[in-house]
């Protein structure tokens, strides 16, 4: 049993080489002469600290092993962060609180609410009091997926919200895909088109291997469950059929509803990125069914309350994605499809409910008929899912072709290293050389307008080398032809220009250019 006494000591101001032996005394007056006691430095009112108080601190931690930061503000916290003290000891940032009252409602997930805050910005905020460990999960596939290629945001900022706290995204002029459907129903089908095409990107994206959950397992789980509660044969039928669907590393977005899809300018994006996982198409389409019929199986105001439109919306814009989806008009085929995803929905809904303890709902045996009715029509899960398997090259990056692109390319490329033997040398010549080129497609190769770029990463053996090859449609040009600049001419004498490319041979091994198919093709090499 742990005996140590909690110590708060808070400290304000600076602690700097002036003052920092005034702040030890002080420290040495309030802290326990033996050491055993939790402590913890409140340091909500420092404003600054030197390397004078971070020798301070140091003593602090060695004579008081179980020490603790709190309420670290953002610039102090950088200085930690830069010394390595946030890896020697628990450091927590201050968060600034805002407001969610009255603001409006733009998206909503399973585990929270998208509120704009103004009109540059919106918040997410969290249903779990404690959800620090799920925004740094959710910022983490977040990025894993921007580098993967799904258009989505990333917070950039922490805050309180309440009793929880909330990230902070930047999406200029967002508005969801449930405001557009309830507001503009003119634009129904091309809710659709963009919708499915988003849905249809994301499950072509194969996930390098451990870095999602599988969302076959959660179902498998549900399924398992149930085989004792469901009559004779019934159980033991769904779960066998659960285990036949092929596994995939396809990504699953886990909550792909209308209202984390949202339109931000002109661009589609998708939010609540918490629940990725990877998986056969069908674990999408099961979520699908339950945002927009399954859960409101009882009561239509639920699919109201919740998406914003009414529940013959709801049903049409189901039967319409699915319908596009697998790219059929068949009615017949779209039903047929639909009852195996609503097995899987069912036994999710009932499973849930049976976990939840409430089984004398109306929901609970409206969802126990509509297994047991479709059961026995269903003999496999597995279907075609038509255009919705799109090939993609795992090893290629489209992406707008815009200088704020970089970091999402150099993280792209970095991640392909990962899996090389790669010296940080190396690694700093090819961020260099990635950097000097989309950069200098961004700014000149559709200028003014903005188009695409492709970034392709290969790895190969013997000699173990990388390339990096950049496609874009802009204006055909040979950056090759260029004269090298003269690198010993004075700062008066040189030209404006031209050590981007010069700076790229010069790290690089190899690098070529071609004009082909209406497409600028440069290709670098580097042997690791």
């Amino acid at each position: 049993m742990d005996n140590k006494r909690a110590v708060i000591i808070p400290l304000s101001g600076r602690i700097d080489s002036a003052n920092a032996h005034e702040t030890e005394e002080r420290l040495a007056s309030e802290l326990p002469a033996d050491g055993n006691a939790a402590v913890t430095l409140d340091m909500e009112k420092l404003e600054y600290v030197s390397s004078a108080g971070l020798r301070l601190i140091l003593r602090v931690k060695k004579s008081h092993p179980d020490l603790s930061i709190v309420n670290v503000s953002p610039e102090v916290y950088d200085i930690f962060e830069m010394t390595g003290f946030t890896e020697m000891m628990e450091v927590k940032k201050a968060y600034r609180t805002v407001s969610v009252e009255g603001c409006e409602v733009i998206g909503e997930g399973a585990n929270g609410k998208v509120y704009r805050i103004d009109g540059d910005n919106v918040v997410k905020t969290y249903k779990n009091a404690d959800a620090l460990s799920e925004i740094m999960h959710e910022r983490e596939v977040a990025r894993l997926a921007l580098i993967l290629g799904v258009p989505t945001a990333i917070s950039y900022d922490v805050v309180r919200v309440g009793d929880s706290y909330g990230s902070v995204f930047e999406l200029l002029n967002a508005k969801s895909f449930s405001k557009i459907l309830a507001n503009e129903p003119d634009r129904f089908d091309w809710c659709v088109s963009e919708y499915v095409g988003m849905l249809k990107k994301i499950h072509s994206i194969k996930v390098p291997e451990g870095k999602l959950p599988c969302a076959k397992r959660k179902i498998l789980d549900a399924v398992g469950r149930l085989v004792g509660a469901l009559p004779a044969g019934m159980g033991e039928k769904l779960l066998k059929m659960t285990e036949e669907i092929p596994d995939s590393d396809g990504m699953i977005h886990g909550d792909y509803h209308t209202k984390n899809i949202v339109l931000a300018g002109d661009e589609v994006l998708v939010i609540d990125m918490d629940t990725l996982s990877v998986g056969h198409p069908i674990f999408d389409l099961v979520q699908m069914y339950n945002a927009y019929a399954g859960y409101s199986i009882s009561d239509p105001e639920i699919v109201l309350r919740f998406q914003g439109y009414d529940a013959a919306t709801a049903r049409r814009f189901w039967r319409a994605s699915l319908a596009e989806y697998i790219g059929t008009s068949d009615e017949n085929e779209v039903t047929e499809v639909e009852n195996k995803v609503r097995c899987l929905s069912y036994a999710y809904l009932i499973d849930r409910a049976i976990r939840h303890k409430d089984t004398d709902s109306t929901e609970y045996k409206l969802w126990s008929e509509g297994l047991l009715s479709i059961l026995p029509t269903v003999d496999s899960l597995v279907f075609d899912c038509g255009g919705g398997e799109i090939a993609q090259d795992p090893d290629s990056l489209d992406i707008e072709a815009i200088s704020d692109n970089l970091s999402a390319v150099v993280d792209f490329v970095n991640a392909k290293l990962d899996a090389a033997d790669c010296s940080p040398k190396a690694r700093m010549q090819i961020e260099l050389a990635v950097e000097e080129i989309f950069v200098n497609i961004a700014n000149y190769a559709y200028a003014p307008e903005i188009g695409r770029a492709t970034v392709r990463v290969s790895v190969s053996d013997d000699p173990l080398t990388v390339t990096i090859t950049f496609i874009d449609r802009g204006v055909p040009y040979d950056p090759l032809k260029r004269s090298d600049p003269d690198v010993t001419l004075s700062a008066e004498e040189r030209e404006i220009g031209g050590l981007g490319i010069f700076m790229t041979k010069k790290v690089m091994d190899e690098v070529a250019y071609e004009y082909k198919d209406g497409q600028n093709v440069l290709t670098l090499k580097k042997r690791l």
